[in-house]
């Protein structure tokens, strides 16, 4: 089968509102090449070579994002509609860079497996390493390591959202906690959270691929038996109470769960919220103290943030 190739020339702070736009025309895969999710590992402690060294050598300082449409679309349609969208984010604030968009023609078995070159094994935490499937890695005193078939759409836990919540994951499961997991993706985060001891984790997602990613790679880790994957709401797939919430998702919709998380969290629980882009730290930090959170601590890493925050009285 040929696919299209769409490929779009723009900044870090628009990645997620172009993948948006991408996702509405429902493009086959995203494959998002960001300098930025690896220049932070020379500023961290925790270092390691997961990526060659001329991976990123583009000719292009911004984010490159490509897209694939079936070619059996009305290309120039959905196309058209894609530049016109990006040509409206700067209206709402947001910095597309060069915001050009380019189209070519390959054929699915080169866009299949071409993205896998940028994902190496990674060890994001004190003790939590990520290793895609297809790697050999050798296994240190107190690794824990996480087999992960992301798929293409989905996270790999090596974006500094993910790592974070990665990081406070580490400092905050206890081996009774309950863990629940919104828009669990590849489903990492689950994973983290019972290799780390909770004694449940549920994750949820409103993307069937992203659940049905996320059953197979706890298979893969064995820890299906404590790791329950559930399509749909948190708000109306999700009855139990945890100690723990992890929400790895945008400002924006951290921002409403403010609202209602509390509800599944036990007394004195934590929520964990990443994906929060620097300039809307205050924002997420207002609407959670709004709905009776204290905050505990603020990270950043590269454009990003995390807030941890404890449920009130």
């Amino acid at each position: 089968m040929k696919w299209i190739e769409v490929t779009i020339k723009t900044t870090t702070e628009a990645v997620e509102a172009v993948t948006s736009i991408l996702y509405e025309c429902e493009v086959g895969g995203v494959v998002i090449e960001d300098p930025n999710d690896f220049l932070f590992q020379d500023k961290e402690e925790i270092a390691w070579d997961y990526i060659e060294e001329n991976v990123f050598d583009t000719g292009y300082e911004g984010v490159i994002i490509k897209a694939y449409l079936n070619e059996q679309k009305n290309i120039v349609g959905e196309v058209e509609m894609v530049r016109e969208k990006i040509k409206l984010l700067p209206t709402y604030g947001i910095n597309i860079g060069e915001g050009s968009v380019n189209i070519t023609e390959v054929d699915e078995q080169d866009w299949a497996n071409s993205w896998k070159q940028y994902y190496k094994p990674a060890k994001v935490g004190e003790k939590i390493v990520v290793k895609p499937t297809w790697e050999e890695y050798e296994k240190n005193e107190g690794d824990i390591v996480i087999e992960l078939d992301p798929g293409m759409a989905f996270g790999t836990g090596t974006h500094e959202t993910t790592t974070m919540c990665i990081r406070e994951l580490e400092k905050r499961v206890n081996k009774e906690d309950a863990v629940f997991d919104i828009g669990c993706g590849s489903g990492i985060l689950s994973i983290a959270a019972a290799k780390l001891g909770a004694k449940k984790t549920i994750g949820v997602d409103l993307d069937e691929v992203a659940v049905k990613v996320s059953k197979e790679n706890a298979e893969l880790n064995n820890v299906d038996s404590s790791v329950e994957i559930r399509y749909g709401n948190l708000m109306n797939v999700v009855t139990e109470k945890a100690d723990i919430v992890v929400a790895n998702i945008i400002a924006d919709i951290i921002a409403i769960l403010a609202k209602d998380v509390s509800n599944f969290l036990n007394e004195d629980g934590l929520f964990i919220s990443s994906g929060i882009i620097l300039d809307k730290i205050e924002f997420v930090k207002a609407a959670l103290i709004e709905n009776n959170f204290e905050i505990l601590e603020v990270n950043t890493m590269g454009e990003w943030a995390a807030i941890v925050s404890k449920k009130g009285e």
